[in-house]
């Protein structure tokens, strides 16, 4: 499982030092704005496990980003299997979580475009989807930046939340492997 390596970031496996950036990402009411809840520091340390177990079981995951001018951790970008059912499942998802003073740089788009590469090229997928609430028009940006299209008819209800729930409604993205030349 090789790192990936752009012009600024390296995307690689999680470390024990990692866990204390990621926490504080983790904990931003502006990055979590988009999800139900900021996690604590041990739900936190909970997803690194689940990202390093999915490492194992799948040959690939959410990488560590990190800067390569400072070996900052700036947060995450990779691909994962989503753990719910719905229509479009099974599936890999592409996604990114980076900390606000990274944001506006281009960063998650240069990490993204990296990881279709490597999701596309070296595991073989013939399709990465992403989703999130319609109003996270950050990442619905970096979605349409990667070349990924919204079909209104395959927005879902999220269902990991509750009827009624503010976020339960989900836009899905895809992105189909290009044809071989």
């Amino acid at each position: 499982m090789a790192d990936i390596i752009t012009d600024r970031l390296l995307l690689r496996r999680w470390r024990d030092a990692d866990r204390e950036p990621l926490a504080r990402i983790n904990a931003d009411p502006a990055v979590m704005e988009h999800f139900p809840n900021p996690l604590s520091r041990e739900q936190s340390d909970q997803l690194i496990q689940r990202i390093e177990a999915h490492f194992e079981q799948h040959g690939f995951g959410l990488w560590a980003a990190e800067l390569r001018a400072s070996s900052e951790c700036i947060g995450f970008i990779g691909l994962s299997v989503p753990r719910f059912e719905a229509a479009f499942t099974p599936c890999v998802e592409i996604g990114w979580r980076l900390a606000a003073h990274s944001w506006g740089r281009g960063l998650a788009i240069e990490g993204a475009r990296a990881v279709v590469n490597h999701g596309f090229a070296v595991v073989g997928l013939p399709e990465i989807v992403s989703f999130t609430v319609p109003e996270n028009v950050r990442s619905r940006r970096v979605m349409e930046k990667l070349g990924m299209t919204h079909d209104p008819r395959d927005d879902f209800d999220h269902p990991q939340l509750p009827p009624g729930h503010p976020m339960r409604r989900h836009v899905l993205y895809r992105l189909r492997r290009p044809p071989s030349e």
